[in-house]
């Protein structure tokens, strides 16, 4: 393995054991990577109701149906890279259909290494997705401590006649002598007046 990164999950959708067993092969040593195996689409929608996959490689088509409604849906209502191998006389009309919803698509028959090269190009967009979804994380947390802080200040505002400054100076004071977050002052101060909503 090259880098120290977080483990990924991959789901292998494909009739034959080979895409499995190539893939096993190829990426064992270099991710920490769980492999996991559907035959069907079937069965790859209940994995996928029981587990989050980083990646979803789909070998279409499959037993019960081609595999690119499942491909589709997969990316669309998940954070999976999809990556869907279709047979080459398919591959436009496949390619227009998925596009939209950013699933990877690469005709087939293809060599290990173009096989190989697609996920890597799959695993790499995950881990530049999973930094974003962190940084959306981290500023979804903060707009809802800058709400709870401005409305303790409306509070403190309505209640002890206060300026905006003035309540502002309040919670970072208190902030930092009990050694608490702005947040935690600001619900306690809410609790206090009543006014939690």
């Amino acid at each position: 393995m090259l880098f120290d990164r977080e483990e990924l999950s991959m789901l292998i959708v494909s009739v034959s054991d080979k895409i499995y067993e190539i893939l096993n092969n190829l990426l064992k040593d270099r991710f920490h990577t769980d492999i996991y195996r559907a035959s069907s689409v079937g069965e790859a929608k209940r994995m996928v109701l029981l587990q989050s996959f980083d990646i979803v490689v789909i070998n279409a088509p499959l037993k019960d149906e081609p595999g690119i409604d499942f491909a589709i849906n997969t990316a669309a209502e998940n954070s999976a890279g999809v990556l869907i191998l279709i047979n080459n006389e398919y591959y436009e009309q496949v390619l227009d259909k998925v596009m939209e919803y950013g699933v990877l698509t690469v005709s087939k028959p293809l060599s290990r290494q173009n096989l190989y090269e697609s996920v890597n190009l799959l695993v790499a967009t995950n881990y530049r997705l999973k930094k974003v979804e962190k940084k959306n994380e981290k500023l979804t947390a903060k707009m809802a401590e800058l709400r709870i802080v401005n409305r303790a200040k409306w509070v403190l505002i309505e209640n002890l006649g206060l300026s905006e400054e003035e309540a502002h100076r309040v919670i970072e004071k208190q902030a930092m002598d009990e050694r608490q977050s702005k947040r935690e002052v600001a619900e306690t101060i809410i609790r206090t007046y009543g006014t939690e909503k």
